[in-house]
């Protein structure tokens, strides 16, 4: 597909608002030695068969993304716990491509219901997996063990026990030389890469402190409805319980404390931290904080101030920014700057190509030409490190590394089903059960 067209679609995506329009980053490629044979069978100008697994809006822009990538793919099968979801992303993506021959998921391949996952990846060669990440862990496995290569979103968990499963997944994926895209966007941005090659290249020194924002008023929420179970209710309204999202620190602030990592070039080995519920604390808002706070100390020393906001009316920002010996950085500027505070360097994003896009360009790429792009780990690490700052926030303890990744603390039943309750439940009066610093356990 030309450039051009690549463009036009984008476009033409973003005018339908499938996709966000902030974030943004790039996924490591690697060499392995594992024999050509062990790799995925499907290379060269071979048809690729593509499977969506949580048909929301992310999904839905995933896969026009992902058949805008290579000429030869075409969508197969659709999963998603609900009917309606699924249909209306199935004609979304139909009416984007307007009659062109890459949409050939019949009836009997439109996958309903929490196992309908397996179906749709038996079907692929390519899975994008963005369901509410509670559910990614056995999404992600699944899809390893049937030899399919994979885009997922970010993050790639809610709890430590799912990314200790993600981290043996990727393991294989590497043995398998399987592609696995996490959408971590910044590392696929080229303003971002740009930055971190000043940091190779010494420019800024050592970094030593940082700040990483994702301050704003917040997401959407969608009424209880009547007849709704509680399944149901809290399935739709997924951003507002931690088994499904994690909190919001975890399922946005992630981009940012992923930046500081990669940047780094190393992941916390502690963290401590405050938040609460002050002006997003309705019957409606689940269980989850609608701030964040969270002081994050590298093994090098470097100390990272992380903060995010779900409240309205307030100062808004989504950046990082970062203090080495030598001069700092102002990710979303693009700006390099000495100590003096001259700028070194401006890589702005005017020409940059949609780091959306971008991801599936390279995950494509890779599997024609035989590569591997292994993202998997480093996102595992990230969500991890999203976790430990929950953590410490929730209980009011300083959380090591160790003890994040070591918790057994299971926030996602093995097996729902519509009949089944979720682990969270409301109280008498509709009230869920808060997190409280001090009181609240970590593991």
């Amino acid at each position: 597909m030309s450039q051009t067209r690549k463009n036009r679609a984008t476009e033409k995506l973003n005018r339908r608002s499938f996709v966000k329009t902030t974030g943004l980053a790039t996924g490591a490629l690697m060499t392995s030695n594992i024999p050509l044979n062990a790799m995925g069978h499907v290379v060269g100008n071979e048809k690729l068969k593509l499977a969506v697994v949580g048909c929301g809006g992310r999904g839905t822009g995933a896969a026009v993304q992902a058949l805008t990538a290579d000429p030869d793919v075409e969508l197969v099968a659709m999963a998603d716990a609900f009917q309606d979801r699924l249909e209306k992303s199935l004609a979304g993506i139909t009416e984007h491509f307007e009659g062109e021959r890459k949409i050939k998921v019949k009836e009997k391949n439109r996958f309903v219901g929490f196992d309908a996952y397996k179906d749709a990846i038996n079907m692929a060669d390519v899975v994008i997996l963005t369901t509410p990440p509670g559910f990614r862990p056995q999404h992600f496995e699944y899809a390893i063990a049937q030899d399919k290569h994979v885009f997922m979103e970010k993050p790639v968990a809610t709890d430590s026990v799912g990314v200790r499963r993600i981290l043996k997944s990727a393991k294989l994926a590497k043995e398998k030389k399987l592609n696995v895209v996490v959408g971590l966007q910044r590392r696929y941005e080229k303003k971002y890469n740009a930055l971190y090659e000043q940091i190779q290249n010494g420019t800024v020194g050592k970094i030593v402190s940082g700040q990483v924002y994702w301050n704003s008023a917040g997401v959407w929420v969608r009424a209880r409805q009547p007849q709704q179970t509680e399944m149901e209710y809290q399935m739709r309204n997924w951003y507002y319980f931690n088994w499904l999202c994690g909190d919001h620190i975890l399922e946005q602030h992630i981009h940012n404390i992923d930046v500081a990592n990669w940047f780094i070039g190393e992941y916390p080995a502690s963290a401590q931290g405050m938040g609460g519920r002050q002006t997003r604390n309705g019957l409606d808002h689940g269980e989850i904080y609608d701030h964040h706070f969270v002081e994050f100390t590298y093994p090098g020393g470097a100390v990272i101030a992380s903060q995010c906001r779900h409240q309205k009316g307030c100062f808004s920002r989504v950046d990082e920014v970062f203090q080495g010996t030598k001069g700092g950085i102002v990710a979303r500027k693009g700006i390099v700057t000495d100590l003096e505070g001259t700028t070194l360097l401006n890589a702005s994003k005017e020409h940059d190509p949609n780091p959306y896009q971008v991801e599936h360009d390279r995950l494509f790429a890779s599997i024609r030409k035989k590569e591997v792009i292994a993202d998997a780990e480093h996102g595992a690490k990230s969500t991890l490190t999203a976790i430990m700052g929950r953590m410490a926030t929730y209980s009011g303890q300083t959380i090591t590394w160790e003890q994040a990744l070591n918790s057994d603390l299971s926030l996602v039943p093995e097996n729902p089903t519509w009949n089944s309750n979720p682990p969270t439940l409301p109280d008498a009066e509709g009230k869920y059960p808060i997190p409280i610093p001090g009181v609240t356990k970590f593991s």
